[in-house]
């Protein structure tokens, strides 16, 4: 298999689902079942069904014996090639079948798949010869959920049975130990659990950033505003909402209007009573930043002495999802993007894309984390001339060549933005996951579109070029992956709350808030705890947060003007001076280090 390892999963994993599909309908009874699809996904297969009664959990073990027995019959898979009428005539009550074959373009080539004498199923392959091929799989059913028929809830509503499938029982374990590991990490759990984010039903897809949240979030902001002033950004804060008139020169109302969230106007009728609402749409939630920050930039005529301009902007936007692919933090339908629209000539391309690298490579690795880069070239849906997409493909192509070499990154054919190519960097986090997340996008188009012009250095007016450029992404789903990626256990610099403190009984509450006003002055982020709970029952309750240190005053503590710290990780510093302790915050704050200080030299 280690040679055409891919084909051969999408070949043994489509065939088990076959398997399935035939041990549920000898489960529930032939006359009982309708079969839908079932295609191979990427740790197994998944197949659709309309059953007499819904999957319960207890149902999984009885699928995976049943596919045993069928699997130990050994049976031939045979594959024929039949016409519209005899495929009707073969599938005469599965109505979802005969759906597809009635859909089926004329001339079609139609084949089925026989397993057995006794279960045929519509495919076009292919598939393994025998049932014995796969005896040596490992598979396990995942789960069981609702589903709507082609993926359209005006139809009917099915039950899909999703089910892990591997060469071998060490792949399936090891992979079953990954979704194990990546469930602790799940950032729904860690985030509520935590008290950093919530959602409401009123809000769709639109995250409340709670207190504590929000302190992580701001630490994750400033990190982002000092490394961009380092760099010459002006940040700027534009209207949430704009007329329709600026996403149509934008070209967004052509190409992206379904996805986003339009104003319309709606009052009631003095006489009637009833509401009405007026279908000539005004005004839209902006989507994306790029045409506020042309506005921005078209607010005066430039000199070339002033580019590159950099407007870099992390304001609310919004977009329309579908409901059941919003995820967490990781799809959503607000969040704040950490864009910038860079302004500048031709000749500046190469050096301005070269930096942004630099500044993606430094606050990824301030994190731990590794990336890679890849080109996304002209889409089908592209606007502008083809030789303006040629000419940014070919910079783009040779600012990656010059900087991981030929063949260095990836090339993903026709994935680029409606208006440019774009280099998007994929990171992984500590257990091997591949996120999307910064992209760097080049544009002749935009500046067209608005007639965008600067002063060359003969005078006369010239057009920019525009690049487009997010390195988080967003903030939601980065901090989303940041909470999986550290399983809740975050570094100094970034922990919504640093420091806990716990008086011992009462009488040390004075010293305590002494410490407390020391660590806030000094900008680490505090909290104490001075109720009347016992010591034990104090720890435990900043424990739950996973506060880097706990800092625990008593008798001594107080006497002797030191602090005794609980180091997350259950090591003790006891006995230290305080400004000790401070300057030992302090210096983890200032240097973004992962790893906690737990000694002073």
């Amino acid at each position: 298999m280690s040679d055409n390892r891919e084909y051969f999963l999408s070949v043994y994993r489509h065939s088990l689902a076959h398997v399935m599909a035939k041990a549920v309908m000898e489960i529930f009874g032939k006359e009982n079942v309708q079969i839908a699809i079932g295609p191979q996904i990427d740790d197994g297969f998944y197949y659709d069904f309309m059953l007499p009664r819904p999957i319960q959990t207890e149902d999984y073990k009885a699928i995976e014996d049943k596919m045993r027995e069928i699997l130990r019959r050994k049976e031939d898979w045979v594959c024929k090639e039949v016409s519209p009428a005899e495929a009707l005539e073969i599938f005469k009550g599965q109505k979802y079948k005969e759906e597809l074959i009635k859909d089926l373009p004329e001339g079609e080539k139609i084949t089925i798949y026989y397993t057995g004498e006794d279960f045929v199923d519509l495919c076009r392959g292919p598939h393994v010869a025998n049932s014995q091929e796969l005896l040596n799989c490992a598979y396990k059913v995942k789960s069981a959920s609702g589903s709507y028929w082609r993926g359209n809830e005006k139809n009917d509503q099915l039950q899909r049975i999703y089910m892990y499938a591997f060469p071998s029982k060490q792949e399936l374990k090891e992979h079953l130990d990954f979704v194990k590991e990546a469930m602790e990490r799940d950032h729904k759990k860690i985030g509520p659990e935590q008290e950093l984010f919530m959602f409401d039903e009123s809000a769709p897809g639109m995250p409340y950033w709670l207190p504590r949240g929000f302190k992580m979030y701001n630490a994750i902001l400033n990190f982002w505003r000092e490394l961009h002033d380092e760099y010459g950004y002006q940040e700027i804060l534009s209207p949430v909402a704009n007329h329709k008139k600026l996403w149509e020169t934008s070209g967004h109302w052509g190409h992206y209007k379904e996805n986003m969230f339009l104003v319309t106007n709606a009052y009631v009728d003095e006489e009637s009573g009833e509401e009405n609402i007026e279908t000539d749409v005004e005004f839209a939630l902006k989507p994306m930043n790029c045409p506020n920050a042309i506005n921005v930039y078209k607010n005066g005529l430039h000199s070339y002495k002033e580019l590159p301009l950099r407007y870099s902007e992390t304001q609310v936007i919004h977009r329309k999802e579908k409901s059941g692919e919003l995820n967490g933090l990781f799809r959503v339908q607000m969040f704040h993007q950490d864009d910038d629209h860079t302004f500048l000539t031709e000749d500046m391309i190469e050096d301005e894309i070269s930096d942004i690298m630099d500044i993606a490579k430094f606050i990824y690795e301030t994190f731990g984390l590794t990336y890679e880069a890849e080109l996304s070239t002209r889409p089908d849906d592209f606007m502008g001339a083809p030789e303006l997409w040629d000419s940014a493909e070919a910079a783009l192509k040779k600012i990656l060549d010059k900087k991981y070499g030929e063949g260095g990154y990836e090339i993903n054919e026709g994935d680029g933005a409606f208006y440019g190519p774009k280099i998007d960097l994929k990171m992984k986090d500590c257990i091997g996951r591949e996120w999307q997340m910064g992209t760097i996008q080049l544009d002749f188009q935009l500046p067209l579109n608005f007639d965008l012009k600067y002063v060359a250095a003969d005078g006369s007016q010239k057009q920019p070029v525009m690049i487009h450029r997010a390195i988080f992404g967003s903030f939601e789903r980065f901090i989303g992956i940041l909470i999986e990626n550290f399983k809740g256990v975050f570094p100094f610099w970034m922990s919504p709350y640093q420091v806990g403190i716990v008086p011992i009984r009462a009488e040390h509450n004075e010293y305590a808030k002494k410490v407390e006003k020391a660590l806030r002055k000094a900008h680490i982020r505090v909290e104490a705890d001075y109720s009347d709970e016992n010591m034990k029952t104090k720890i435990k309750g900043f424990k739950k947060y996973k506060e880097p240190y706990i800092v625990i005053i008593g008798d001594k503590e107080a006497e002797e003007g030191t602090v005794s710290v609980n180091v997350r990780g259950n090591k003790q510093m006891n006995g230290l001076k305080l400004e000790d302790f401070v300057a030992l915050c302090v210096k983890q704050a200032e240097e973004r280090t992962l790893e906690l200080i737990d000694s002073v030299e």
